[in-house]
């Protein structure tokens, strides 16, 4: 676990400056631009969020739904769009992505309506769906949200709690280009930025999406020897024998 506070000063630590080489607005635009290469380099259940909305009937456009997790200006990517009726009941949809050019060929009228089929990223906060809704269906969209900031207000975040060598060897990168260090310690920094990206990435995309009922608990292969023969050679084959 590494806090807002202890991430600055290791930060400080590693590269050997103080606050007058490395200030506070710089350190905190370090730990941002390595949350968002975090976000863009793993699929983390942490980034995901599911918000609530509906469509007004005759209106086949929908502002990015809000909520406590997000707003419509801090989502990164749609992962998924489904619509159900407003009464709560009945058969769930999810509606299928194509781009702007094939929703107006498939649907030229907009003023025409029936059950949304498929949708389309319209702008950064709108979504766009055809055939135009007839009725207020309630929607679900799936996102991938930007992370939540570690800062002076923020002192723990999932991914300081969960993942801090991550955090502090990309802040590190940041902070030798920024520094404009040594080429060699650079690589040593990224080197462990990608040891520590996939460690996370083997217990929250390997691990962590794994039924253990479905899949079977994961076994790593070991070595075994039989009475009478020697270690396995360098290869691996058994070698030698009765």
């Amino acid at each position: 676990m590494t806090t807002y506070t202890e991430l600055v000063q290791q930060i400080r630590d590693y590269t050997e400056t103080d606050s007058n080489v490395l200030t506070d607005t710089i350190v905190n635009d370090i730990i941002e631009h390595t949350e968002n290469r975090i976000l863009r380099d793993i699929d983390l259940p942490a980034f995901r969020s599911y918000q609530y909305s509906n469509f007004t009937a005759g209106n086949g456009f929908l502002t990015l739904p809000g909520g406590g997790s997000t707003i419509p200006t801090q989502f990164s990517v749609i992962r998924s769009v489904m619509i159900y009726p407003a009464s709560g009941t009945g058969d769930r949809t999810y509606l299928e992505q194509r781009d702007v050019t094939f929703m107006n060929e498939y649907w030229p009228d907009r003023s025409s309506t029936g059950t949304p089929k498929y949708y389309s990223q319209w702008d950064y906060n709108t979504i766009y769906v055809v055939p135009t809704p007839v009725a207020a269906n309630y929607v679900e969209v799936g996102l991938i949200k930007l992370p939540d900031r570690l800062t002076s207000t923020n002192s723990n975040t999932w991914l300081g709690d969960n993942a801090p060598a991550l955090m502090l060897y990309g802040c590190l990168i940041e902070s030798f280009k920024y520094l404009k260090g040594p080429a060699e310690m650079l690589q040593i920094y990224t080197q462990s930025y990608e040891t520590a990206l996939q460690e996370v990435a083997a217990q929250q995309m390997g691990r962590g999406r794994r039924d253990e009922h479905q899949s079977g608990v994961i076994r790593l292969p070991r070595p075994s020897f039989l009475p009478g023969f020697s270690k396995p050679g360098p290869t691996g084959p058994i070698e030698g024998g009765q």
